[in-house]
């Protein structure tokens, strides 16, 4: 790998982000209202299992880690931790009201495969 491949690959990892749509960020919100979490922070991450190898994983979280990557998108700040930063850089969450398929979709240009449902992929 020459000089230029890797500092252009660094800095496309560095700048890299999560997007969540304001479809989903509503929704989000309002689960965190709900929950009693208002003012809190999305947590994505992985995990391992599902059919497809690995698992998507949201949760709320008030205050980010020591090794947490921290972003904003449409006013919603995100955490991710580095090791799950390798697999969910570039992803989008966006949210469906469709009666059969909806609820949460993830777009992830890091998966090769993914489960029919949409909550595993492999990479």
């Amino acid at each position: 790998m020459t000089e230029k491949t890797h500092k252009q690959k660094l800095a496309d990892f560095t700048s890299a982000t999560i997007t969540v749509t304001p479809r989903a960020i509503n929704k989000i919100k309002n689960a965190m209202k709900v929950d009693g979490k208002d003012g809190w922070m999305l947590r994505m991450g992985v995990e391992g299992g599902g059919c497809s190898g690995m698992n998507y994983k949201m949760t709320f979280d008030e205050t980010p880690g020591e090794m947490d990557k921290v972003m904003e998108s449409n006013g919603l700040k995100i955490l991710c931790d580095l090791k799950s930063w390798l697999y969910l850089k570039g992803l989008e969450v966006d949210f469906s009201d469709d009666l059969l398929n909806g609820g949460f979709k993830i777009h992830n240009p890091n998966a090769n495969r993914t489960c029919g449902c949409g909550t595993s992929f492999s990479v």
